[in-house]
């Protein structure tokens, strides 16, 4: 996943990169001095570089630990040239030694002003059903009206023969350069259904998942999987109100920051492109049932929905 940042972004990057272990290699990579870089960087985050990376790179330590990972290869990762100061540094920010740290041990995340931390969840969403009321966040029908869609495209899709729900319609066709071609309805609802595996195991901190298989019962089954692990994401963000938390994502190579509110406009966005894409073929695939297909249009779906 790779999306234009702006200047916050480039000195993050910058402070977290593997090999940027010193105010002077952050600097560099940036293309600053290291008191501007230190400046700039310590009035946009409220931090300072070396601060930062040293917290975040012990946050990713405890997530590391609590996957099974051994004490001596996290503490030389996380840049340590020791185990016991690596040790010390730990149990002073955990308030435990590094073999303490397990599965059930939750809360990985250290004090931070600035909502900077090493894999947070998602964000945006609203408790309340979109059922027509009056004050109703537009963001939370997008959201809602985005799950039904797709799981209604599906559907229509699974009455295809396999020869049209993989008839090339569009040939070369991307949507996003990184995600490949998606020139059939096969490939566009592939990768409808992959952004969400591959954006919730970056915010889960999983390993990238595997491309698995692409027909409609498989797309089904992996769609109703991930929904509801994407929405509880989503939901116990928001009841923090952690809109403005900085995911670091560490599937991106090299690992990337992200705003979470921009990760929730960036699946959104694209989820609306394929999916209208999706729809406007499966109307040309069947002229006569256009009218019941529809447009996919949100008002439409909560009117129906009220």
């Amino acid at each position: 996943m790779h999306i234009g940042r702006d200047r916050l972004r480039e000195l993050l990057d910058a402070v977290l990169a593997q090999d940027n272990s010193t105010l002077g290699d952050m600097a560099a990579e940036a293309f600053s001095s290291p008191f501007h870089f230190s400046r700039q960087f310590a009035r946009g985050t409220g931090e300072s570089p070396v601060a930062l990376r040293r917290r975040v790179l012990l946050e990713r330590a405890a997530w590391q630990l609590s996957r099974g990972e051994r004490v001596t290869e996290v503490a030389f990762e996380a840049g340590y040239d020791s185990v016991e100061g690596f040790s010390r540094a730990y149990s002073r920010a955990y308030g435990h030694p590094p073999s303490g740290t397990s599965t059930e041990r939750a809360a990985r995340w250290l004090p931070a002003a600035n909502g900077v931390h090493f894999h947070p969840p998602m964000s945006l969403w609203v408790e309340s059903e979109p059922k027509g009321r009056p004050d109703m966040d537009p963001t939370a029908i997008m959201l809602h009206h985005d799950v039904d869609d797709t799981r209604e495209l599906l559907e229509r899709a699974a009455g295809l023969t396999d020869e049209r729900y993989r008839l090339v319609r569009a040939p070369g066709f991307s949507v996003l350069e990184w995600d490949g071609v998606e020139e059939s309805i096969a490939g566009v609802l592939a990768n409808l259904i992959r952004t969400r595996e591959v954006w919730l195991a970056a915010i889960e901190g999983a390993d990238t998942p595997a491309a698995t298989a692409d027909d409609p019962a498989a797309l089904r089954a992996r769609f109703e999987e991930v929904t509801p692990r994407w929405l509880a994401a989503v939901r116990e963000i928001d009841g923090r109100g952690g809109w403005n938390d900085t995911l670091i994502d560490a599937l991106c190579e090299p690992p990337e920051s992200f705003v979470l509110g921009s990760v929730i406009a960036h699946v959104l966005t694209y989820s609306a492109h394929r999916r209208l894409l999706v729809r406007a073929w499966l109307r040309a695939e069947s002229p006569d049932d256009a009218m019941e297909i529809g447009h996919g249009d949100p008002i439409m779906w909560l009117r129906q929905r009220g």
